[in-house]
């Protein structure tokens, strides 16, 4: 760790306040009774409201003139100008804590706690004239300072922006002080998650949780996370989905159930992909596919209306509706539409020539399944931007579906596509378990093949679907890549408070 030379200063200011007797970090309580925000919206001079208030934040600025400053408090949320005189936080005659401590070792970034009430500056600036001052945490390391200013035509411009994406995402902390509109996308992200929890929740569906640590990877096609049990001696894997054990309490006797899960994939990451993510799953009995798919689009647009009061979202150059109902189109049709070719009734053979034939790179170890998918995702999935029911897939491609009931060689199953991504998977549920075991017994021969995705078998979750399964829909839908959508953020590294990143660069280390 180099240490800048008003990093030196600061630690040095740190030791002076503490021989001075004064804490640092104190640990007492400081009681906030009000917030910078709720201040400036509810402040009315002809009342004389707000005469005994109790603020704590960071000082984000300071004006110095003599024995009284203005400056600047930034708490959760926003920013209030204080009004500090050297007679009023530091009377009689000890003037140290107006002289010495505010002027000369409080700086930017510096936790404080005020006390004091609320007033309106000549210029008309609503702002806390200070009475008591106290120091609750000093800052060792100076943020970085965002400067704004008016051009000429009256437009807001930035400097010294904390913009370089790495620094951003690898110091969130950072970023959420400097740059305020951050912090706007998360809490979207917690309305958005409570919006659908309580869609749900008025369902009727019972919120549930499922291991994390797993014995076996199942309930999707991913390369999975290893790690090991000591005391047992087992290996032991990161859930890849959560789907089996939320169907093993539909077995249990549960009606509908939901999970708002961590799943972990042992893959590539870019701009829509993260190592960790976040799903969301529900599974309801007597349901089937179609049923999932009026509930969905129900859902999505309720979580549009919670967050923007309307059902068009601007993400990037495209304006998006969720206004129900959504297109629906199936997958057969939708590969006809975008390349003219029929791949109805195809085998293995004749779908490498159509990937050949249309330029797709497949590798020898995709089996029937893969090679559709890959034709889809190169040449489908980025016109459908405003949103759309994929539907009725073939059979090698959803291990976990039940066939079609009059779709032969296809399943009941539908993905949600928006802005030309998935959103959302959903099936009607195979709760047969002889079919389930054969399915399981076709992806182990995909595993031989080389597909380091492939399912392992589940013998408990077979076993759970031999006691009964009720017929029952399910589905599962991307957290971070709707947070995307509803925040118009274009990476999912933007949704992510502390998103994966490579090994940080070591500075070698200095003495002071």
């Amino acid at each position: 760790m180099q240490l800048s030379e008003q990093e030196l200063r600061r630690r040095h200011e740190r030791e002076a306040l503490m021989e001075m007797g004064i804490n640092p970090y104190p640990s007492e309580l400081f009681d906030v009774t009000a917030l910078a925000t709720e201040i400036k919206e509810n402040y009315k001079p002809e009342l004389n409201n707000y005469q005994e208030v109790s603020l704590a934040g960071r000082l984000m600025s300071r004006r110095i003139m003599g024995k009284a400053s203005f400056a600047e408090l930034m708490d959760s949320s926003g920013r209030i100008q204080i009004y500090v005189s050297r007679d009023d936080i530091a009377p009689g005659e000890n003037k140290d804590l107006y002289n010495t401590v505010f002027k000369k070792m409080l700086d930017i970034g510096d936790f404080i706690g005020i006390k004091g009430y609320v007033f309106v500056t000549q210029v008309g600036e609503i702002s806390v004239h200070v009475t008591e001052l106290k120091l609750l945490a000093k800052s060792l390391k100076p943020l970085p300072i965002v400067k704004e200013a008016v051009d000429e035509e009256g437009n807001k411009v930035t400097y010294d922006a904390f913009s370089d994406p790495e620094l951003r995402y690898r110091q969130r902390y950072v970023d959420l002080v400097v740059n305020p509109q951050v912090k706007d996308t998360f809490i979207k992200r917690t309305k958005l998650m409570n919006s659908m929890r309580n869609f749900l929740n008025e369902q009727g569906y019972l919120e549930v949780e499922t291991p994390i640590l797993q014995p076996i990877p199942g309930g999707a096609a991913a390369r999975p996370f290893i790690t090991h049990h000591n005391s047992l001696d087992i290996p032991m894997y990161l859930r890849i989905a959560n789907e089996l054990y939320l169907k093993r309490l539909l077995v249990g006797g549960f009606d509908g159930v939901y999970e708002f899960a961590k799943d972990f994939r042992n893959e590539g990451m870019d701009r829509t992909h993260n190592p960790e993510f976040t799903v969301m799953e529900v599974y309801v009995t007597y349901k089937d596919y179609n049923w999932m798919m009026d509930m969905t689009e129900a859902m999505i647009e309720k979580v549009a209306l919670d967050l923007h009061g309307k059902t068009k979202v601007q993400v990037g150059k495209n304006e998006i509706d969720f206004k129900r109902p959504f297109q629906r189109i199936s997958m057969f049709d939708a590969i006809k539409t975008h390349t003219g070719i029929d791949i109805t009734g195809m085998d293995e053979d004749q779908l490498r020539d159509v990937c050949k034939q249309l330029n797709i790179p497949t590798e020898p170890s995709m089996g029937k399944g893969k090679l559709i998918d890959e034709i889809f995702g190169e040449k489908c999935e980025g016109h459908y931007i405003q949103p759309t029911f994929i539907t009725d897939y073939p059979v090698e491609m959803s291990p976990l579906c039940k066939k079609h009931r009059s779709k032969e060689g296809l399943v009941e199953r539908f993905e949600l596509m928006v802005n030309g991504k998935e959103l959302a998977n959903a099936y009607s549920e195979l709760n047969d378990p002889v079919d389930q075991r054969a399915r399981f017994e076709e992806q182990m021969h995909l595993a031989a093949k080389g597909d380091n995705e492939a399912m392992f078998i589940d013998q408990d979750f077979l076993r759970a679907l031999e006691y009964g399964m009720p017929p029952a829909a399910g589905m599962g839908i991307g957290i971070d890549r709707l947070c995307m959508i509803m925040t118009n953020n274009h990476s999912i590294q933007d949704v992510l408070f502390f998103p994966q990143m490579k090994p940080e660069k070591q500075v070698q280390t200095v003495e002071e």
